[in-house]
């Protein structure tokens, strides 16, 4: 019996040290070579070297990129010039309709010396409305949008330095353009509109067709006059106003604007 143990315990020994030669023994080269071409070594490959895909649909990962540069650039802090870039219509009729009704108040109370108490707000409601519609709309609809159509190389033009605009002929053709057309606008739009406006305003009558008349009147009464003020204020200030970038091309005019309209408003203001 003990005899029978002995040699059952030496077999185990055996196996077992049978088995650790196997496990420590290193692998053959063709055995290494034949794992390589393993489908389950190909796949770890495979997931070793892909780069990770961003999700979602090919579609959005698209229009991910477009989308961020058609973003409008933020507005930080309380930088004028982001916000003008950002929302230039809106900045322009915020100055617009501030400016006219700011210019008429001037007028009354430091040219004409009134109190505050005697301003004539009807007269200021003239100017809100006109510095709104006209000056703030359709200003900025034909200035910048329409002149952008009608002269394609204007926004590289504005966009260049001085000294290289001086030496820009056809920049200097389309800024001369530019301030003709605007010359003609002046006197055969804006004059009679804001004649029509204030006629309008002053009106006890809800008729349009007088208010028309009435404006059209005036405007060729002073006719003579005001074509003077507009050719040798504006023509000057055109040609600066159309020579910097486009997104401050109106805020840069409504400082000239400003002082104009104070002067509008002092000799054709008043009822």
């Amino acid at each position: 019996g003990l005899l029978s143990l002995s040699r059952i315990g030496a077999c185990a020994r055996l196996r077992g040290a049978q088995h650790a030669h196997a496990v420590a023994r290193p692998c053959r080269g063709d055995q290494v070579a034949q794992w390589t071409r393993s489908p389950a070594a190909q796949q770890l490959r495979r997931a070793l070297c892909t780069k990770p895909q961003a999700s979602g649909p090919p579609s959005a990962q698209k229009a991910a990129p477009s989308a961020a540069a058609a973003a409008p650039p933020p507005v930080g802090g309380l930088s004028y010039g982001a916000f003008a870039r950002a929302y230039p219509n809106t900045n322009n009729l915020i100055i617009a309709t501030l400016k006219t009704g700011a210019a008429d108040l001037v007028a009354q109370c430091v040219i004409e010396k009134k109190p505050l108490s005697e301003v004539d707000w009807q007269r200021n409601m003239v100017f809100c409305l006109f510095g709104c519609v006209y000056l703030g709309a359709f200003q900025y609809w034909y200035q910048v949008n329409i002149f952008k159509r009608l002269f394609p190389g204007v926004e590289a033009f504005t966009s260049q330095p001085w000294a290289a605009k001086l030496t820009d002929v056809k920049g200097l053709s389309n800024l001369a353009s530019q301030t003709v057309i605007d010359v003609g606008v002046l006197i055969g739009v804006y004059l009679p509109t804001f004649y029509v406006f204030k006629a309008g305003v002053f009106s006890s009558s809800w008729d349009l067709t007088e208010w028309v008349g009435t404006g059209v009147s005036n405007y060729w009464k002073n006719w003579n006059k005001d074509c003077f003020d507009i050719v040798r204020v504006w023509v000057p200030a055109d040609v600066i106003c159309f020579s910097v970038p486009l997104y401050l091309r109106l805020p840069v005019r409504h400082i000239v604007s400003f002082v104009w309209t104070a002067y509008l408003s002092f000799v054709r203001g008043s009822k």
